[in-house]
């Protein structure tokens, strides 16, 4: 069946990375009630507050669930002022187009680019990678995933990996993550996040340790995470990635397709 990527199918695809993002924001309160970590239903647009520095404090689905984005708009701007956060929405391009000058009027700037991809996994066939070991993690591994996690990513941004160490210790007791390990000789070399909503799978936070990097790591995770979520019954799997980067790319190799371009915008000025 042909799949047709207008508001309907954003919508799916938007409340999917809501729905993890929730889980996540609802772990760090559960393991962390001092972080003061909560999100709000703002009629359909998930609004996250993860701490004033994190990547997760902002909202998504804006535009899309309901016809009141301005009054959704105001809300959402007062749930992060009242906690001193920076207001940041992630905006599908499906969104009724007239949230653009609505939010270039309220002084809100552009300030970040997502590919989000799609694959269905319908006639999906794993082709394991025979070096590689690779599995859902239990609580009890916790820790040596969010390392490998943190090591990984550690080298991409400086300064990062205290802070991917703290975010792979929640997201491994967020709710509905399963997290994927990747192992060669036995040693941990990868970790991929993952998430299992209705019928739509959603995979996130790869990262391979440097010593480990180009050696098919990244692929042997994408297979393993993809043949589980088929085998669960999902019939679509879901990606966003930076545009042009080799998380695209390699998403690309292994059959996504970009559904669309997505602009994360940020309030500069009160409104």
């Amino acid at each position: 069946m042909a799949i047709f990527v207008d508001k309907e199918f954003s919508k799916k695809l938007e409340r999917t990375e809501a729905l993890a993002n929730s889980d996540f924001v609802e772990a760090r309160s559960r393991l962390d009630p001092e972080s003061g970590a909560e999100w709000l239903d703002i009629a359909g647009t998930y609004a996250m507050f993860d701490g004033i520095e994190s990547p997760l404090t902002q909202t998504f689905g804006l535009g899309l669930f309901s016809e009141s984005f301005e009054e959704d708009l105001k809300q959402a701007e007062d749930f992060f002022s009242q906690r001193g956060a920076p207001v940041c929405h992630e905006v599908s391009p499906m969104a009724d187009q007239s949230i653009l000058s609505v939010l270039s009027s309220r002084g809100y700037r552009p300030i970040e680019l997502t590919s989000v991809m799609y694959r269905e996994l319908a006639n999906y066939s794993e082709v394991p990678d025979p070096r590689f070991t690779t599995r859902i993690i239990g609580e009890a591994e916790a820790d040596v995933w969010a390392r490998t996690a943190a090591s990984g990513w550690a080298t991409e941004f400086e300064g990062i990996e205290e802070f991917m160490l703290g975010v792979g210790r929640i997201s491994v007791n967020a709710r509905r993550t399963r997290p994927f390990l990747a192992e060669l000789d036995g040693v941990p070399v990868a970790a991929g996040g993952f998430g299992i909503y209705d019928d739509v799978c959603i995979l996130a936070g790869a990262s391979t340790v440097p010593a480990a990097r180009r050696q098919g790591a990244q692929n042997a995770l994408l297979a393993a995470r993809l043949g589980f979520a088929r085998e669960q019954g999902c019939s679509l799997a879901m990606m966003c990635a930076l545009p042009g980067s080799q998380s695209q790319k390699n998403a690309q190799k292994n059959g996504f397709e970009i559904a669309y371009t997505r602009i994360k915008w940020q309030l500069t000025t009160e409104s």
